[in-house]
């Protein structure tokens, strides 16, 4: 598993659900239910304080786990057909994503 933070651009439902994304100059599919949940971020080493009543978006990130399949027109032989499980986060404010963990890689097939 990777972790690291790298802006992704994703399409998503009118509900907010990602559909697709692009990634590193390539278009990726959602292809199974996407599972969102929220985290709990440092915010005290960005804001010298909470308002009363604040969560997502100050103290919480939007977290989705998304499985997706790479376009075929661009993937490779030995990526095509190979699913990919990432995390996104979606900041709040502005909707910008931002890809954090990489769970799945390919792995070399072997005989």
């Amino acid at each position: 598993m990777g972790m690291f933070s790298e802006s992704v651009d994703v399409v998503c439902t009118p509900a907010g659900q990602p559909l697709s994304l692009q990634w590193a100059g390539r278009h990726y599919t959602v292809c199974a239910e996407p599972v969102r949940w929220y985290e709990r971020r440092q915010w005290w080493t960005e804001e010298r304080r909470a308002p009363l009543g604040s969560g997502p978006g100050l103290v919480d990130h939007e977290i989705w786990r998304v499985q997706v399949q790479a376009d075929p027109r661009g993937a490779g032989p030995r990526d095509a057909g190979e699913p990919l499980t990432l995390d996104l986060s979606r900041h709040t404010g502005s909707g910008r994503w931002r890809l954090l963990r990489i769970h799945d890689a390919l792995r070399p097939h072997t005989a």
